[in-house]
């Protein structure tokens, strides 16, 4: 295949070229409507019981609060007769809007619940139609339309899961512009220092666009057919950048390595697409092995990640295969041109000796040598001991956000928060007497503060005054009641009394289901837990099938997991330290808060499959060497000395891509950035400069070992250049040897 590959770019690379210059004109004008089709939301598991009960709510009352808007009067307070008829008014104008539902307000019978404790503010609450997108779409609107000065009287303030939904997505698109716009520009200064010239240096570019370019027109299509959030971009941008300089890198390199070794523009292209080019094909089938595993999970946020990750793989390599190679053609010797000034004629872009004389070094001390990396990576591991993991809220996005003021607003200065209620229906008909009990058992419950129910409201187990509310709680076909508490609906309490809220004896024949925030971070907590073993077993398997496949032996695919567990461990610990535990805080601006659930697998599903990829990197130029005839040793050392500038270089790139969402205002999206980074830098330093020739020289012979029925499989579906084998007694042997590499 690959041979068939470098002869259609040295026979046709124009026509290869021109082709896919209009494929990426295509895919960037259909990537261009991306957005316009990618949604918000998406971090609930549909079949939850949380999920059932909005459901439920949505058909038959008209949908739970989304929209808070928070009425001030400021100068007289909110009951002044003033104030009472700009807000009658403002009411008014709500129940017109075409796209609200449910609309409450403090001024409907003086509703007391709704006033804050100083007087001087009032709560409307609403329900925003919709589907995500369309919700995002009319909140914004209505957000636009209502904030701010309101007859004079009134300032308005928007808040809610609908307006922080608003204002994460707003916040998301400043974020991936700013992050490119460091990104780029910085990455372009990093392919001119490694390479050490302009064509070069541009090339690994061409593959980051294709990439990029590709990826949007597949969310475009997936948008069109399928729920896709709109975060997926943020992945897209990243890694479609990281993966095309890591693929382009390698090709480039061994192409400039071929040429200096005296080889002609078609042997360099051949050599190169049969050793690097099989290089990237097998990388980017264990990234897009560990990207595919969030496909596994039912929320549609992280399956969107699955979605983007796979395309963005996969298209990355094609690109790098196909356009490369043709590229190299093209150019010939002019891949050396434009050089820099600082770089040296003849400079190679991939032998670094340093690294070579560093593994001989750890080599020499295996023990000695990677016993204080392990202990120091083991060390930032430990704060994973005391992980909480939670979903995201108003707190992710920064303290001047208006949606945010709002809750802060909601929590100080009125009695429970409606906002965050637990949320219970019960789907049929249920007589009065049962459900008055139910609504009591309820209100015992410690931290409720009430309990509003159609046939009245309940505080301490006893029965107040019906609110003019009430009525709209009960129909004859269904009740829903509102567990109103005083304590934060995703803290371990709120946590705690959602379940215990689902553990009260009901009406008998009933089975009400129970929603709302705390129910909500319940049940994705469970739903991903549940499904985190599928997910970690197809990644385990499917790495371990190509690296076997690759190598001809289970030794190597069970070292490259270990490490990488290892690596990954202190990767997710050094983010806890930090964003769960608040170090950092002040310098990065974000408020500690529970490991984002949905984001931590998301980080962990990347940061495997990038360590992976230079897993491979090394591993395969090790391999080549060894089956050329080289004892393990000098095959790690001179392996190394020929990877070991590509992988610090493409880990610094991509690196850099991530990093540069550090300088987001969502703090989750702070953590992926930069928790993205530290694992690839941690892989590359760590991992592939000490720890990799430690344990290969600690395994010695054995690195290479593989059952007897295992290589008689390897010798028949194994990846090999089909060139002779090494005369050697493999057929016999149990350390495998052939010729694979890059």
């Amino acid at each position: 295949m690959f041979e068939r590959i470098a002869d259609l770019a040295i026979r046709r690379s124009r026509l290869v070229l021109v082709v896919a210059a209009i494929a990426v004109v295509l895919m960037g004008a259909a990537g261009a409507g991306a957005f316009g089709k990618l949604m918000g939301g998406g971090y609930d598991d549909p079949a939850s019981q949380s999920t059932r009960a909005a459901d439920v709510i949505g058909k038959k009352f008209g949908g739970e609060t989304n929209l808070i808007l928070l009425v001030r009067a400021p100068r007289s307070g909110i009951d002044d007769p003033a104030a009472k008829r700009s807000g009658r008014a403002l009411v008014a104008d709500l129940n017109k809007e075409q796209s609200l539902d449910n609309v409450i307000s403090y001024w409907d019978a003086d509703n007391p619940v709704l006033r804050s404790k100083d007087g001087r503010q009032a709560m409307v609450l609403a329900h925003v139609k919709g589907d995500d997108t369309k919700r995002d779409e009319n909140a914004k609107s209505l957000i636009d339309a209502y904030s701010g000065s309101y007859k004079g009287a009134l300032t308005v303030q928007a808040g809610g899961g609908a307006a922080v939904n608003s204002d994460m997505g707003t916040q998301s698109g400043k974020d991936l512009v700013l992050a490119e716009a460091i990104a780029v520009p910085l990455t372009l200064l990093l392919l001119l220092v490694v390479f050490g010239n302009v064509v070069a240096a541009l090339l690994p570019l061409v593959i980051g666009i294709i990439a990029i370019a590709g990826t949007f027109a597949e969310l475009y299509v997936l948008g069109s057919v399928t729920d896709v959030s709109i975060f997926a971009t943020n992945l897209t941008t990243a890694l479609g950048l990281g993966l095309g300089i890591d693929y382009a890198l390698l090709m480039v390199s061994r192409f400039r390595e071929q040429l200096a070794a005296g080889a002609s523009v078609d042997d360099a292209v051949r050599q190169t697409v049969n050793t690097a080019g099989r290089t990237v094909a097998f990388s980017a089938a264990t990234v897009a092995a560990a990207l595919g595993a969030l496909l596994v999970f039912p929320q549609y946020f992280l399956r969107s990640f699955g979605y983007a990750g796979v395309g963005v793989v996969a298209i990355a390599a094609f690109g790098t295969l196909f356009v490369m190679p043709a590229l190299f053609v093209v150019l010939g010797h002019r891949v050396n041109s434009g050089r820099m000034p600082w770089a040296k004629p003849g400079r190679s872009a991939s032998r670094a000796p340093l690294w070579g004389r560093l593994a001989r070094v750890v080599m020499r001390r295996p023990a000695l040598t990677a016993l204080p990396v392990l202990a120091v990576l083991l060390l930032a591991a430990s704060p994973l001991l005391d992980i909480t993991l939670g979903t995201p809220d108003e707190r992710v996005l920064p303290e001047d956000a208006r949606s945010r003021q709002v809750s802060t607003e909601l929590r100080k200065n009125f009695d429970g928060n409606d906002a965050a209620a637990i949320h219970i229906v019960i789907d049929k008909a249920v007589s009065e007497a049962p459900l008055d009990a139910y609504a009591a058992r309820l209100s015992k419950l410690e931290g409720v503060v009430r309990v509003e129910a159609g046939t009245g409201t309940y505080v301490d187990g006893r029965s107040t005054a019906a609110g003019p509310g009430n009525a709209d709680l009960g129909r004859p076909d269904a009740q829903r009641i509102n567990v109103v508490s005083a304590v934060a609906p995703k803290s371990d309490k709120g946590q705690s009394l959602a379940k215990e809220a689902r553990a009260v004896t009901a009406p008998a024949g009933t089975h009400p289901l129970v929603g709302g925030t705390g129910a909500e971070l319940v049940d994705s907590k469970g739903s991903i837990g549940s499904r985190i073993p599928l997910a970690a077993g197809l990644v385990a398997l499917t790495t371990f099938l190509l690296l076997f496949l690759f190598t001809g032996s289970v030794v190597q695919p069970l070292r490259a997991l270990v490490l990488n567990m290892i690596s990954l461990g202190a990767t997710l610990g050094v983010m806890t330290w930090i964003f769960q535990d608040g170090h950092l805080a002040s310098l990065l601006g974000f408020t500690p808060q529970p490991m984002d659930t949905s984001m931590t697998m998301l980080m962990f599903c990347v940061a495997f499959g990038l360590s992976m990829d230079y897993e491979v990197f090394v591993t395969s130029r090790i391999k080549e060497l060894h089956d050329q005839g080289e004892d393990t040793e000098s095959a790690v050392a001179n392996g190394l000395g020929h990877t070991g500038r590509i992988v610090s270089a493409a880990a610094c790139l991509l690196a850099v891509s991530f990093f540069a969402f550090g300088t987001a205002k969502l703090s989750f999206m702070q953590m992926f950035g930069l928790g993205s980074g530290l694992a690839i830098l941690i892989d590359a330093i760590a991992v592939r400069g000490i720890l990799v020739p430690a344990a290969m020289r600690l395994l010695g012979r054995s690195a290479w070992y593989a059952p007897r029925p295992l290589r008689k499989f390897h010798d028949r579906f194994g990846l090999s250049e089909g060139g002779p084998r090494p005369a050697t007694a493999a057929a016999e042997s149990p350390f495998v040897k052939n010729s694979t590499g890059a």
